[in-house]
């Protein structure tokens, strides 16, 4: 909740005037719980879409860094209240025994995001660029040179990449 990527990401969806619910899932930081592998951190996202959908009643755009990528994009995709998906720092390339399954973007056709580092330990470039070449369009990858994981160094391209996109692609109600 506290991380930088995550803290950019809000910012860029707020200058657009989209509301943001950033939350730790079940286990971290002193959110109640454990760990469960993804499943329960899927129903962790499910209620915080419901919060968000019963506090304001406005079209949502998802954003996941990581973990929360890869758990997030798959309640999101299927939720129809979801417009677009942003997808940062996604682990295609898992070093420890955790597998994540991107197959439900195939069949996706909400406006997507990819942003990446080059040097991501988690999702290096040709594997990332296979597996969201698999995925139904309208999709978007921005390789943000020389960062890794964390986009150290590299936080403003990575907000900058999240504002163009939007502008580009997405159609924001101003109020």
């Amino acid at each position: 909740m506290h991380n930088k990527v995550v803290f950019h990401a809000m910012k860029a969806l707020n200058s657009f005037g989209f509301p943001v619910l950033r939350f730790n899932f079940r286990g971290t930081g002193l959110s109640h719980g454990e760990h469960d592998y993804g499943r329960g951190e899927a129903e962790d996202v499910r209620a915080a879409i419901e919060w968000l959908d019963r506090e304001y009643h406005l079209p949502m755009i998802f954003a996941g860094f990581s973990f929360g990528a890869a758990i997030g994009l798959r309640v999101a995709a299927e939720d129809d209240r979801v417009q677009a998906l942003i997808g940062l720092g996604l682990p295609v390339s898992p070093v420890d025994d955790r597998n994540y399954d991107f197959d439900f973007l195939r069949s996706c056709t909400k406006p997507k995001l990819f942003i990446s580092g080059s040097r991501d330990q988690f999702g290096p470039r040709a594997k990332l660029q296979e597996t969201i070449n698999c995925f139904a369009g309208p999709k978007t990858l921005v390789i943000i040179e020389s960062a890794d994981h964390f986009f150290e160094g590299r936080l403003r391209e990575m907000r900058e990449a999240i504002e163009s996109w939007i502008r580009d692609t997405l159609v924001v109600p101003r109020s």
